[in-house]
Order: C-alpha cells, then structure tokens, then sequence
C-alpha cells in the first residue's frame, strides 16, 4: 500500500534512513537541526468533514480514501500532512474502469456543478491534484484502475494503454511483448502515462527516446463537451496539432482516459558511464558538444563542482575512506577541487553501444575528462529512482529538500545556474539561515539545456515556518528564472505553485490564448480549477 503521507510504498526495498556521515555533513552545511511531531493518520482522517456530494455508485466517500487522495508530492503537501495542517480535502474519490465510466461521472459533475480533479499517481510536485477552498463540491477522479495494455500495433510500433497505468507496468507489459516506452522520470515508479502526458514530463533517457511529446502519438480524452479522439497520424501539415492542445493541459479541458504512445524494441545493450572533469566549463563545452555533434547518446547529465562533492559524500555515508581514495586518485590525474562529474549512458546494440561510448569518451578526453572505472555509472544506474526516497528520513530530522528546475540557451546556461543557486543560497539570509544548493545539468538540447537545483535547508521550529522558508526559496528561485528568460518548468508542469509566472513565458497574448481553449471545453471551470493559469483568467 502507498504510504499516506511520503513516497513510495510501505515496506520499500528504497527506504533509506539517515546514517550518522550524512548527519554530520547536514549539520556542517546548513547547521544542526531539531525532529518535529508527526501527525497520525487517523488524526487526518478526524479532520475530514462530511461529503457535500450525493451518492453516486462509482464514487467512494471514505474518509481515508478521501484523504489519501488529497495530496501530492510537493514539499508544501509533505508539511501539510505530517504536521496535520490538512484543511481541503475532496469529497469523494471515484475509481472508474472504462472511458464510459469516466463520461458518466463527468456528466454527473457537470449535472450537479461539481468540481473536477483528474488523479494519476498522485506524484505531481507542484500542487496539481489538490483541492481548493470551494463552495462547489469536489470530487477526485483516479485513473488507478485504467492500467491496461489495451492494443499494440507491431508493425506501426503503437501502444494504446489506459491512462493509469504507471511506469513500471508500462515497461512490464511491453517487455513481455519485445518492447519497451523508454520513458523514465525520477518518478517513475508511481507516475501514470495520463499524467507524463498531462504534465509535459520527460524521462531520463530522452536523448534516446524523446520527451513524452515525441512519444505521445494520439488517444482519447473525455470532456464535459464530449469525447476527443486523437488519431494517430505519424506527421500532418493539416493546422495546428491536438496533440499539442493536449500536451501540458494538466486536466484543464478534460480527462486523458487513453494514451497511445510510440514504443521501441528492447535494446541489446545499455550501458552507463561517468567521467570527471577538471573545471565546469571543460564539462560544459563537453556536453554541449556531445549533443551538437550528434553522438547517439541516451542521456547527458552533468553535476556542477558543488553537486558532485555533495554526491560522492552522500553516497559515501560513512565511508569517507572511499571518497579520499577516489579524489586521490583523480588528483593524480590532474582532477582536484572544481572537478565535476558527468554521466552518460548509451543504448542500442552492443556494437552500436561500443561505438557511441568511445566516441562520446573520446570527446570528453579532449577536454581533459578521465573516465571513472569503478563501475560509478552503474551504481547511478542501479539508484536512479532512489532520490525521492530520501525526503522522509531528511524531514523526520528536520530538514526540507526540494527542488527547482528550468531549461535555458547554452549561451545563458552558466550564468543563469549561478544567479538562480544564488537567489536560492541567500534566500533565507534574513533569518541568518543557511541554504545547502547545488545543480546539474539533466537534460540537454542541441539549442540549450535542463537546469535542475536542488536545495536543502532546516525547518526551524514549526512545520509553519518551514512552510514560510519554503514559500521564501521558491519565490526567489522563480523569479531568478523568469529573470533569466528561462522556462518556469522543464519537467514538472505548472500546477498551482507555478502558474502566476506563467504569464513571463506566454505573454498577454498567449495565455488568453489558451484560457480561450479552456473555457471552450469547460465554460463554468470545473475541470480542476486553479491550475496551470494565473488568476487573471
């Protein structure tokens, strides 16, 4: 079962808890810090009020149910649960089977002017699937039980699955068939293909395999107007494109019920590789290059010198030895402090994985890159979906980690990461507190970059106040993006935490635009309200 208030699952083989180096490097970092009181589960569920929703057969009023489904993933919703400081919760959850089911409850809605919340994983980390303060019912709508392979198309190489279906079954389902998606967000474990698509998401290969946009080929989805189908048409000139009104419309006009996507066979081979390099504009220029020259890699991901020194303690844990050994031995190698890691990985044939890695080293030589030989590429490998794992155990010690991420022009890339790690550094100075930031590059792009940083700072003495330095860092993260002339999210979406710097990135024109699409589909805004546009709509 989901853990209620966390990540994962209960009992997860990817729990991890705090190890006394890890404290030790915290402390040093950011200072000491203090646990704080959990709330119970069943003192959430005391808080839930009665349903404002008439019966209906596919819709559940539980309590529980209604609070496990209240929340996402986000550091706000991580405060709000554990400190109890619940006070929005959906009416009723419905679990629909079909894309018939979800028409019947939809109409419902639109019968009864209910609000609407389309549910995948519950993973979303900018607000997404919460329910707002509303004096219209709400009633959530999962897709968990629309977890299907429905058909797949061998020869045109499609897949249709239902909506919910998450990463894991997805690649399950495939692999039984000789085929893979390919698509690997860090949430993968819990994410839905509804929600990839919903959300604009891109998985950790998509060098190889492509953002969901070049993945997504067509589907189905139910609105209040009626029911949208998307044939999957492999390139047409015929007016602007439905897929991309519904690319990024995170359940604005409708329900994503089916997604077809564009699968691949299994690779022969897949292989991951880290080099070091002696300064961040060496790794840069590298991957850069890398990308431009067209190596046939399956990703590029490069930790700016901060990123990797907090990295290789933090995998260390008490193993300090290690880390000395390994930055002794890339001293002698002419790597000492500035270093910076990259890892990459290449997939394909084995002849084909053979070829691309000594090319993509051999680049990465010429800048003055050695080639970690330790087996540091599998161990990433290996622990690649682990990082949401560690927010419990940092927040049951009072630590908040979170994260901010933008895409930006190479020639902009340097400076926007240092100004937005800045921001971010001294957002807390006020308060005499400490912000621990780092970044690395995820996600590159013959044009630009990915820029994803990660921050950790100490909650203080209530859950409150970690929630007022939280509100603090994303403020000052967010607008040193927009300053940059950055994207305000690369992978994330928008949700409600970043919908009022939307505006810097469409323009006047742009986001009428696309409230002009919405309003089309849902005139009374039912269809999860407070999100993805600003206020002004």
């Amino acid at each position: 079962m989901r853990l209620w208030n966390g990540w994962g699952n209960e009992n997860s083989d990817l729990s991890m808890d705090l190890n006394s180096g890890l404290k030790m490097l915290l402390g040093a970092l950011v200072g000491p810090s203090i646990s704080l009181p959990e709330a119970t589960l069943a003192e959430v569920v005391a808080k839930v009020p009665a349903s404002r929703l008439t019966a209906h057969p596919l819709i559940s009023l539980d309590a529980e149910t209604r609070v496990r489904h209240a929340r996402g993933q986000s550091l706000p919703d991580w405060l709000a649960m554990h400190s109890g400081n619940v006070d929005t919760f959906p009416d009723g959850v419905a679990l629909p089977d079909t894309s018939a089911q979800v028409r019947e409850l939809l109409q419902f809605a639109a019968d009864n002017n209910i609000d609407v919340i389309p549910y995948g994983g519950g993973t979303s980390v900018v607000g997404h699937i919460n329910p707002n303060a509303s004096d219209r019912p709400v009633l959530t709508i999962s897709m968990a039980k629309m977890n299907k392979l429905l058909s797949l198309d061998r020869e045109s190489q499609l897949a249709r699955f239902g909506a919910g279906t998450p990463g894991p079954e997805i690649e399950a389902q495939l692999k039984a068939e000789g085929f893979t998606l390919g698509h690997f967000p860090q949430s993968w474990e819990l994410s839905t293909v509804g929600g990839w698509v919903a959300s604009r998401s891109s998985g950790q290969q998509s060098l190889h395999y492509g953002r969901i946009e070049a993945l997504f080929a067509g589907g189905s989805m139910e609105t209040l107007k009626g029911t949208m189908d998307i044939p999957t048409i492999p390139a047409s000139s015929a007016g602007p494109d439905i897929r991309e009104m519904v690319l990024g419309s995170e359940g604005r006009m409708g329900i994503i019920t089916e997604v077809v996507v564009r699968v691949t066979p299994v690779p022969q081979a897949e292989q991951f590789q880290v080099a070091f390099f002696p300064s961040w504009d060496t790794g840069l220029t590298a991957a850069r290059e890398l990308v431009q020259q067209r190596v046939a890699l399956s990703m590029v991901r490069l930790s700016n010198p901060l990123e990797t020194i907090s990295l290789l303690h933090m995998g260390a844990g008490e193993n300090t030895a290690a880390v000395a050994a390994l930055e002794a031995s890339l001293a002698e190698k002419g790597i000492g402090s500035g270093k910076v890691m990259m890892t990459f990985a290449v997939t394909g044939s084995q002849k084909q994985c053979d070829f691309n890695s000594a090319t993509a080293l051999e680049i990465c030589a010429s800048h003055g890159a050695v080639a970690d030989q330790s087996g540091l590429g599998d161990n990433w490998a290996h622990g690649r979906f682990r990082a949401p794992y560690v927010r419990d155990p940092l927040g049951s010690a009072g630590y908040a980690v979170d994260t901010m991420e933008t895409a930006v022009d190479w020639s902009r890339v340097t400076e926007s990461m240092e100004s937005i790690e800045q921001a971010i550094r001294t957002g807390l100075a006020d308060e005499n507190e400490q912000v621990h930031a780092y970044t690395h590059l995820s996600h590159v792009y013959g044009q630009g970059s990915s820029i994803y940083t990660t921050y950790v700072y100490r909650f203080g003495d209530s859950y409150k106040q970690a929630l007022e330095r939280w509100h603090k860092l994303k403020a000052a993260g967010a607008e040193q993006i927009v300053a940059c002339g950055g994207t305000i999210s690369h992978q994330h979406g928008v949700g409600a935490d970043h919908r009022h710097y939307l505006p810097a990135e469409k323009g006047e024109l742009g986001i009428a635009a696309i409230n002009s699409l919405c309003e089309l589909f849902d005139p009374r805004r039912q269809m999860n309200p407070g999100k993805l546009l600003p206020d002004t709509e």
